[in-house]
């Protein structure tokens, strides 16, 4: 049985001021999919990780996220939206559970339901022993997976990552891909990233993004190895992945 679209995207364009960043986006998104937005820096990764997360609107086209539209009904369409962007929005001062707490009232969460909720998050995210811990004192993987438990706190039922396992080091970001991996179970995980191996081991469908405009789709099982999707890449961008 074919999964329910949760995203869909038609013609979407953004421009500042004269200079167009993204240009005629479509693509849509499937419950238990998930889908990567592989590309270099400058592609127009993150301004598209912003405009379907509504935090950035388009100059045209438009984003519906389960039937809604993010820019004429926000409120409805963000949600079923969970968003990390690229810098997590974190309150380093805060302990783990306070923090999450905080996000999961704004979320909308009942308060009778947020201890739970904090706890499924802790749990999915490997942060058990961490909620009196200090986000400042944890290390950057650590704080990545708060950031990442922020964006599942009301069980959103789509995941938007933009670039999530930026500057960590190789084991957290095993680590990370693991966490990401598991979520698709229950969600719809929409992410950006400009590493080959990370959309090779982690996609469902990779889309590569250049020069703001979607270069090719794939079913991620059509690339016989990653050695195939760096050939594709090269092919479809003119640039050797050591570039992105």
């Amino acid at each position: 049985m074919t999964e329910p679209i949760m995203m869909q995207a038609e013609g979407v364009c953004r421009n500042y001021g004269n200079q167009p960043v993204l240009n005629d986006i479509c693509f849509t998104a499937n419950k238990g999919e998930v889908a990567g937005f592989l590309g270099p820096n400058g592609a127009g990764k993150s301004t598209l990780m912003q405009i379907i997360s509504g935090t950035l609107s388009a100059s045209s086209g438009e984003v519906l996220i389960a039937g809604h539209n993010i820019q004429t009904s926000p409120i409805q369409a963000r949600t079923y939206l969970g968003y990390l962007p690229d810098r997590p929005p974190l309150y380093t001062d805060c302990e783990v559970d306070e923090y999450l707490q905080y996000c999961a009232t704004i979320h909308g969460v009942p308060a009778a339901s947020q201890s739970d909720a904090i706890e499924t998050a802790k749990l999915k995210c490997g942060l058990q022993e961490a909620g009196r811990r200090l986000i400042f004192g944890l290390s950057k993987g650590y704080q990545q997976r708060v950031g990442l438990a922020q964006a599942i706190i009301h069980s959103p039922e789509i995941i938007i990552l933009d670039e999530p396992s930026s500057g960590l080091d190789p084991n957290q970001m095993v680590e990370m891909r693991e966490l990401i991996s598991d979520l698709k179970a229950d969600h719809c995980v929409i992410f950006s990233t400009h590493l080959l191996s990370e959309a090779y081991q982690l996609c469902d469908r990779i889309m590569i993004i250049y020069k703001g405009e979607i270069a090719l789709d794939r079913p991620a099982s059509s690339f016989t190895s990653e050695s195939d999707l760096e050939q594709t890449f090269v092919s479809s961008t003119g640039h050797s992945h050591h570039d992105i």
